[in-house]
């Protein structure tokens, strides 16, 4: 009987032991890419069901997450153009309805998931329209005033008045908004202007949504370490810091050490294992900063190949992008999109996605391979690979207007990048 109980001892040790590391982000999430989904110019209609239509369209392209622009319904005090800013929320429990019922959003939200995608929905805490029901059913200090007791909002946001994070009410009536849509089936959200409000509101608030809702991703619209402790606070935040180097680069201004000294700064910044979106375009830099084509001309590509080759990255594909479309969006007027034609910018996303997904080295997280520099190659190129048991990465991405020689007597043209993966 000893010997039993000791074998047994010794079994139970070996499983405690082996046991695999908890991760750090639900499991769904390592391998995904996100696709942000302007409703409003989506399709002519700008519903849910222009949105559903195409469901079919972005399964082929093969993203895995779906980012809404919010879709709730928004205020018509002060409304900036004919339609309004999604971003001046003036209910968060009900759907904007230029863009059909909630039945319709259900009907979206379920078919998607039948399709396999995971939904997130964009979350704006910061503020909201000045017409919000919470104007009226809330106590006055449920917003930010003035001497003069009068609403206020930030930058030029007119449209907005700024809520008031003092006030503990706002966290818990943030708290139970954003319930009410992870109990209607969404898998997270993206939190519009994060790092404009307290780090305590989020780190008081997330913690339990985390242990309500464990499958949740959750990402931040700042890049603030604080906020990238994915036990704590967000799954991931904005890299935005290395999109800006990026348009640098293609733009004569930077160049390839500051990129590296950005990546070890980031490295050392941030919580191993915190996930960074990375992109190239997205609604902001679209409407206001211009199209990818406008900020990076010719390096555009190779910029999109290393949001999705770098470490930590999660990367991201806006409305349009997987066509080339060379236009900004309207932000305050209907502009759709009219033809989603595949073209041979379709098959370069759509090439990116598969290399995200079947190569494990390219993880977000800890999941992924770490970056080793690969030596020798001319000052120009960024050259590195990611490695994890049983699958390796190398990339050399040419990051200036001119065509190079590499050191086993490849040439890339300007711009250009080779992929070897193993």
């Amino acid at each position: 009987m000893k010997k039993i109980l000791l074998a047994a001892a010794a079994l139970l040790s070996l499983a405690v032991c082996c046991k695999p590391k908890a991760s750090l982000h639900p499991e769904w999430t390592y391998d995904t890419v996100m696709y942000e989904v302007n409703v409003r110019q989506f399709s002519p209609e700008g519903t849910f069901k222009g949105v559903k239509a195409q469901l079919p369209r972005l399964e082929e392209l093969g993203v895995d997450i779906l980012w809404l622009m919010p879709m709730y319904k928004i205020g018509e005090v002060e409304r900036k153009g004919t339609l309004g800013s999604y971003y001046a929320i003036s209910d968060y429990c009900a759907v904007n309805p230029e863009f059909g019922t909630m039945e319709d959003f259900e009907s979206l939200l379920a078919e998607a998931h039948e399709y396999g995608f995971k939904v997130i929905l964009d979350w704006v805490a910061n503020q909201t329209a000045p017409d919000h029901v919470w104007m009226t059913q809330r106590p006055a200090d449920f917003y930010e005033r003035d001497s003069l007791g009068n609403a206020i909002w930030e930058y030029d946001w007119t449209d907005t008045r700024s809520l008031n994070y003092d006030n503990q009410a706002v966290w818990a009536a943030q708290d139970s908004c954003m319930r009410f849509w992870l109990d209607k089936g969404v898998d997270g959200f993206r939190c519009d202007a994060a790092g404009e409000m307290p780090a305590e509101f989020w780190l008081g608030v997330l913690p339990g949504l985390k242990r309500d809702y464990p499958e949740a991703y959750l990402l931040a619209e700042a890049e603030k370490p604080e906020l990238a402790d994915p036990k704590t606070a967000f799954d991931a935040t904005y890299a935005w810091e290395l999109h800006h180097i990026m348009n640098d680069i293609a733009q004569g201004k930077k160049n390839v050490d500051d990129l590296k000294d950005y990546l070890a700064r980031d490295e050392a910044r941030f919580p191993a294992g915190a996930f960074r979106l990375m992109f190239t375009s997205n609604h902001d830099e679209n409407s206001w900063a211009g199209t990818e084509f406008e900020r990076m001309g010719d390096a555009s590509k190779v910029m999109a190949l290393l949001c999705f080759t770098l470490p930590g990255g999660q990367p991201l594909i806006y409305t349009g992008q997987e066509i080339g479309l060379d236009r900004r969006l309207a932000f305050f007027e209907k502009d759709p999109i009219t033809d989603w034609s595949d073209n041979s910018w379709t098959d370069f996303w759509h090439s990116l996605v598969q290399l995200r997904h079947n190569n494990p080295a390219l993880f977000a997280g800890e999941r992924g391979g770490k970056l080793e520099y690969i030596q020798g190659e001319p000052a120009g190129v960024l050259a590195f690979s990611r490695s994890v048991k049983g699958n390796s990465v190398k990339v050399w991405a040419n990051l200036t207007s001119e065509e190079v020689a590499l050191a086993d007597g490849r040439t890339l043209a300007a711009w250009d990048y080779d992929v070897q993966t193993l």
